[in-house]
């Protein structure tokens, strides 16, 4: 589970529907080469919320050689950034740590058969 760290200036009930759409909208998001979506496979590791709704995202790559390293930013962007209440999204790459199949849910262990 990535770090969520929400703005305290915003309502609880607010932070928890942002949080909610957030995820669901990284949920769509999906590694061309692998049939999970992101979230599952475990790639965004911090979801950070402002006072003034902007998202702040950190995310990594299975490998950093990705064939679709350029362009997984920009769909991550676009899927927070149309979510209701949501300002603007900025996605930062980061590979420390490096990604191990470790960060992976439980659902994307099952859907690789990978036990």
């Amino acid at each position: 589970m990535p770090d969520l760290n929400p703005s305290p200036a915003i309502p609880p009930e607010e932070i928890d529907r942002l949080t909610d759409d957030i995820i669901a909208a990284l949920k769509t998001v999906y590694d061309p080469e692998i049939p999970v979506d992101i979230f599952e496979l475990g790639l965004i590791y911090r979801v950070e919320i402002s006072d003034d709704r902007h998202v702040d995202i950190d995310m990594t790559l299975t490998a950093p050689g990705c064939p679709v390293a350029g362009e997984m930013p920009g769909w991550v962007e676009n899927a927070v950034g149309a979510v209701p209440g949501v300002s603007g999204v900025d996605v930062r790459m980061v590979f420390d740590p490096p990604w191990d199949q470790s960060r992976m849910s439980e659902q994307a262990r099952v859907a690789l058969d990978m036990w």
